[in-house]
């Protein structure tokens, strides 16, 4: 919140500096830590002293799962999906309104690309297929989409083919997860959601037994971190979380601003200036897919990455006070 009101409205917001400068520098910075994830995932460096027990059983081994420089994987694959959704968006811009070149994002690709395979992260690629989908939709009358799928879809080639090359095991491993998760998604939906189904049923049950606490929630966090249910409980499910940990209210302001962030993000990719209207569009696209990702994982808790969320929002609104 604090990054969001200082970048919108603070110090230097009328007179804001080179905003392609600032997003280069954080690009090629995204880029590495992904890149470390990889590197990573490859050698299995010592884990931090906190991190995420998450870990994938291949004929190989047992390997955790790429999580680079977070907490946990779901949180890396996040990180990716955005920086995969303003690549597309960079891509779809005219080539002087992008900040960062066209090699520069295809390299970019294949590297965040890699490290979103790696996670793990199901929820996370669904994300950016739907950020995709948005931005198709929103340049969908000039766009040229023979020469964007054909740059997007050499970057996932690439990223698949480094993959494949390094970790074979791994890419048939994936690539089964991911068919099979379209193919029995309704008729095994309780494994395939990894025992999402089972928690959400402990919750629910707990709300019909409890109403009341379905007005001002049992307390933020704690479902994962008490035994105030009979048991801990993991909910991997942003709006039932914040149903059950914060009540209605809770919910509804989330809910609230969630429609805030796309409609101010929708009017700044309608904008004529094309830097608000490439941060506009970036923003409006992610947060699309972040809250259909927000079915699978509890992502407002991912604090490190949303100040990069807010800067973004910041500076497609910044931009519409600018130019107003």
């Amino acid at each position: 919140v604090y990054v969001f009101f200082y970048s919108a409205c603070g110090p230097g917001s009328r007179e804001p500096p080179d905003t392609f400068a600032q997003t280069r520098a954080l690009y090629w910075i995204a880029a590495a830590s992904a890149l470390f994830a990889c590197v990573d995932f490859y050698f299995q460096f010592p884990a931090p002293a906190g991190f995420g027990a998450q870990y994938i059983w291949l004929r190989s081994g047992v390997y955790r799962r790429a999580q680079g420089l977070f907490y946990e994987a779901s949180t890396l694959g996040n990180f990716c999906a955005f920086f995969l959704t303003m690549i597309a968006a960079a891509l779809l811009a005219p080539r002087r309104q992008a900040p960062v070149s066209r090699r520069g994002l295809l390299l970019g690709g294949a590297v965040f690309g890699a490290a979103l395979v790696l996670s793990y992260s199901r929820g996370s690629l669904l994300n950016a297929l739907v950020a995709l989908a948005v931005l198709i939709y929103l340049n969908r009358s000039r766009i040229r989409l023979g020469r964007f799928f054909a740059a997007l879809t050499g970057a996932a080639v690439a990223a698949a083919l480094a993959v494949r090359a390094l970790l074979p095991s791994f890419a048939g491993a994936y690539w089964m997860r991911v068919s099979t998760s379209i193919e029995y998604l309704f008729s095994e939906t309780e494994g395939l959601l990894s025992g999402r189904v089972a928690s959400w049923r402990v919750v629910l049950g707990f709300l019909a037994e409890h109403p009341w606490h379905a007005l001002f929630g049992v307390g933020y966090k704690t479902l994962p971190y008490s035994d105030y249910l009979g048991r801990t409980v993991i909910t991997d499910n942003m709006y039932l979380s914040l149903l059950a940990e914060t009540g209605i209210v809770g919910l509804g302001a989330m809910l609230w601003l969630s429609v805030q962030i796309l409609r101010s993000a929708r009017r700044a990719a309608r904008s004529p200036e094309p830097r608000r209207r490439f941060f506009g569009s970036w923003i409006l696209a992610f947060w699309a897919g972040q809250m259909v990702q927000m079915f699978t994982g509890d992502l407002l808790t991912y604090w490190r990455v949303l100040p990069l969320y807010f800067w973004v929002l910041a500076i497609a609104v910044r931009h519409e006070h600018s130019v107003s």
